[in-house]
């Protein structure tokens, strides 16, 4: 049987309030049988659910096509709901008949349209004037009291905010989303986000309201505690359209009616923590019948909404809780909480006490090495929550507008007897959906992919942050690129990838040059360093080749060519980049004392990137029909690779720059020739052999180090590289208790003493990278470049000595792709599931063709199959979709 499954809007299920003119249409196909390939596909799209009026339709379409299918030819217009189905036909005839319904619904495709006004609080002189204010203060409630008729059809509000928001209606909370409106570029990007009212409305008398926080807009950002760097004022848009059953509308809008007063949040920044006064709480204030004449009136502000765009990624949530695990009376006689795991998100927490008693909740990621509470490594963020009681009842409380990175809290104020049942830990994150599953024979390893996802889960907040804890949580370009394929292993962040590499395009520099964080906070000289910058590439091409997206590379393209022009006018001579600042290999073991940058030569590294970048723009050029450009990068790129090897290599293939990462982005980048590959491999050999097998590389060589080796012959010494335990090693941490990645392979040292104060997150995705490989390589995961997003699979694992078994699952776009190996006596299985609408290239390693056998039947009689052949070291197989297993 043939069904059409899960179908999505630009990668969402049943979106609301999306501003894409053309949106486009992906499902899944389901079927027990093997070999299924769709044929022909037929969308049709109506306004109301039953289809009797449809309004735009694509007729029989014959083509295998199912993810990212443009709705050519439908005009969509704002505020507009529509419906849509699918029926599919499969190469051997059958009909799916029509799926269920979805839907997608517009938001507001035109700015022009907007009816609100910007409303803030007028606070004294200095703001009005524009100088920066205190970057703490009380934050503000806002309100408007309206009427409703009956008959309520839909409510829509869409909102957004100079600094974040929540919104109440009648009482309850609008949405789930935290952190509203998000971090974009603010000055040329600023989102709006759409919600679901409809029952939330009464008949008669209705109240909205709305509460501001300072958030990444107006408070302090980076590490010299500059605030307001976007402005220096709080403000509140909305409108609240309401349908009616009659055909009527009626709109709410932010304007000079509404009224403000004080909030019990006192201060809240998202480094320092929050101060809240529940004495200070104003029951009912976003009700009916409030009381609000000692309220004062809202100044409207000029901002223009040319900037304003619909949300773009998924909004960040409350993904899951952790419970307290255990109740720790430190050395020092301080009271901590152990969380059991590094998280991000807040404390929800419920005391009992007299009025005015407040209490504190200090937050931090480790214990020193005598067990008490170790705080030095957040710099200046404070990451502190104070509640101050208003009496009598058990109150609980949860902060607003600020997270923590943490494992442990210190309470300070609260009554014995502490009861760890009262603390709950509260995760939040942007809400990826969860695609991949990694695990093995080694439980060491499956707590590393554990500490990669949660890695992910505490910076990947909005946006791919370096650290969740101290006065940092930027969105570093290098970390990003680093651990984007990983990324796109573990959850769906092709949205959230998207929206970022929009924000890198609105901040790059007119001449080209990327900022080292996007959106762009550092001075104006942070900007342009090789495998940083390279981010304006590497980011999309990722989400291209991980998901298909072929309109990410049409919107990136203009980013992407303007980095590498950029590049291509700082050296010397346009085929080398020996010039500017480099961060280099960061972090890197080989550094010479007091400096945080590896031995590699700078000027290679960046000369690497370049060939590199220029590769996939050249491809990028091709695969959007941008011929004249493909030719003129793949020229570019010859004479790149040309002058590298001139640069850096003696004519016998000898490397100028004997370092771990030299050999490993050589090997990787594919700038190496035949003669050069062979001696970098042997060299890097010869390296890891001087190491005892211990990695030395930093930022730039770690994510490509295992791929270099397992790409080029030496897969064995990948698998001892992946298995060390001692310093320095992935394992390393896991031994040490972690359960996040580090940003230092020695971030605790043996002794128990910290490698810095400064730059010692516990909570670093960067090294995570190692992910990548063991879906890559391990489990064998891989895409066919040629039909980018798994519409072409590559199965090849490649075990080696230290797992008997390994078992990698990712959801594609297409459905769930598995391979899962395991060593049997005297030979090996293979469990794959190849989606339908997909074919597989399946590599057995090991292999001898006529031993192979599938399900207990010889290659000849199994169904799906297409080919087979005998290649050097294995067997390769051509199948269809379905689930196989093959012996041998």
């Amino acid at each position: 049987m043939l069904e059409v499954i899960e179908l999505r809007c630009e990668y969402k299920i049943n979106p609301v309030g999306l501003d894409v003119t053309n949106p486009r249409i992906s499902w899944k196909l389901k079927s027990d049988e093997r070999a299924v390939m769709q044929s022909a596909y037929e969308i049709e799209v109506a306004e109301e659910q039953d289809f009797h009026a449809v309004v735009w339709g694509s007729g029989k379409v014959i083509s295998e096509q199912s993810v990212h299918v443009e709705l050519d030819g439908l005009n969509v217009v704002s505020r507009k709901l529509y419906h849509y189905r699918i029926r599919v036909w499969s190469t051997s005839g059958d009909n799916s008949g029509w799926s269920e319904t979805a839907y997608f619904e517009t938001g507001i495709l035109d700015n022009t349209e907007w009816r609100a006004e910007w409303i803030g609080v007028i606070k004294n002189e200095a703001e009005l004037e524009g100088k920066p204010e205190s970057p703490s203060e009380r934050s503000p409630l806002l309100r408007k009291g309206f009427e409703v008729k009956g008959g309520v059809k839909q409510a829509r509000v869409y909102a957004s905010a100079l600094g974040i928001y929540e919104l109440e209606i009648n009482g309850s909370r609008v949405g789930d989303s935290y952190f509203t409106p998000g971090w974009t570029s603010y000055k040329h990007r600023l989102q709006v986000q759409t919600y679901d009212v409809t029952h939330q409305l009464a008949t008669g008398e209705n109240a909205i309201g709305a509460m501001l926080g300072n958030g990444w807009y107006k408070g302090p950002l980076a590490w010299e505690n500059h605030h307001c760097l976007y402005g220096n004022r709080q403000a509140l848009f909305l409108e609240l359209h309401i349908s009616y059953a009659d055909g009527t509308e009626q709109i709410v809008t932010t304007d000079a009616s509404w009224r403000t007063g004080g909030s019990p949040i006192l201060m809240s920044e998202l480094y320092h923590g929050e101060t809240y006064d529940a004495r200070l709480e104003q029951p009912g204030w976003s009700s009916a019948g409030f009381d609000d004449d000692g309220w004062d009136e809202v100044a409207v502000i000029a901002q223009s909404n040319e900037v304003l765009i619909a949300q773009e990624n998924e909004t960040v949530k409350k993904i899951e809780e952790i419970k307290a695990i255990e109740l720790i009376k430190t050395p020092l006689g301080e009271t901590v909480i152990d969380f059991g795991q590094n998280m991000v998100g807040w404390v929800r927490f419920t005391v009992e006490g007299a009025a005015g008693r407040e209490v504190e909740i200090h937050h931090a990621e480790v214990l020193d090495s005598e067990g008490n509470f170790y705080t030095e490594n957040m710099r200046a963020a404070k990451q502190t929550i104070k509640y101050v009681l208003k009496g009598g009842e058990p109150e609980t409380f949860e902060p607003r507008f600020t997270f923590q990175g943490f494992r442990y809290v210190r309470l300070v104020g609260f009554p014995e007897p502490i009861r760890l049942e009262d603390f709950t830990g509260v995760v939040l994150h942007s809400d990826m959906a969860s695609t991949g599953r990694f695990e093995c024979s080694d439980p060491l390893v499956n707590q590393l992919q554990h500490n990669i996802e949660w890695g992910l889960k505490g910076n990947f907040l909005d946006v791919p942050t370096d650290c969740p804890q101290r006065d940092e949580r930027l969105g570093w370009t290098g970390d990003a690129q680093m651990f984007i394929r990983t990324a796109a292993y573990l959850k769906n962040v092709a949205p959230f990838f998207t929206k970022w590499n929009r924000d890198l395009a609105a901040d790059q520099r007119e001449d080209g040059g990327v900022p080292f964080v996007i959106p762009h906070v550092l001075n104006e000289d942070s900007h342009s360093s090789a495998a940083w910058g390279d981010a304006a590439v590497i980011c999309p091409w990722t989400i291209y080749l991980c998901y298909g997206d072929k309109r990410i590379l049409e919107e990136q393209y203009g980013s992407m060519k303007a980095w590498v022009e950029y590049i291509r006018r700082q050296g010397d001579n346009e085929y080398l980049w020996n010039t500017g600042f480099h961060f280099g290999d960061w972090l890197g073991l080989d550094s010479k004392p007091d400096t945080y940058v590896g031995a590699t030569d700078r000027d290679y590294i960046a000369t690497a990137f370049y060939a590199y970048s220029v590769s996939l723009l050249q491809k990028a050029a091709a695969v959007i029909g941008e011929t004249e450009d493909a030719s003129k990068y793949g020229e570019l790129y010859e004479k790149i690779v040309a002058a590298f090897a001139e640069e850096f290599f003696t004519p016998s293939g000898r490397s100028s720059v004997p370092t771990q990462t030299a050999q490993v982005l050589g090997l990787t980048f594919g700038i190496l020739d035949d003669k050069a590959k062979k001696r970098a491999t042997a060299k890097l050999m010869e390296l890891l052999e001087e190491s005892k097998f211990h990695l030395t590389t930093g930022f730039v060589g770690t994510p490509y180090l295992n791929h270099a080796l397992s790409d080029n012959g030496q897969n064995d010494a990948a698998y001892k590289l992946l298995l060390q335990q001692d310093y320095p090693s992935w394992l390393y941490p896991v031994t040490k208790g972690a359960t996040t990645i580090w940003e230092h392979w020695d971030g605790i040292k043996e002794d128990g003493s910290f490698w810095s104060k400064d730059m010692n997150s516990f909570n670093h995705y960067a090294y995570g990278a190692i992910g990548d490989w063991l879906y890559r390589s391990v489990a064998g995961i891989d895409t066919d470049e040629q039909a980018a997003g798994y519409k072409r699979i590559v199965i090849r694992p490649r075990p080696g000595d230290g797992l008997t078994w390994a078992d990698g699952r990712l959801d594609s776009m297409y459905g769930e792709i598995r391979s899962y190996w395991k060593k049997t006596d005297g030979g090996m299985e293979l469990e794959v599931s190849v989606p339908a609408n997909t074919t597989a290239e399946i590599h057995l390693p090991g292999a001898d063709l006529a031993s192979v056998k599938e399900s207990g039947k010889s290659l000849d009689a199994a169904v799906g199959v297409v080919s087979s052949k005998q290649v050097e070291g294995s067997v390769a197989l051509a199948v269809g979709s379905g689930q196989y297993k093959f012996s041998w």
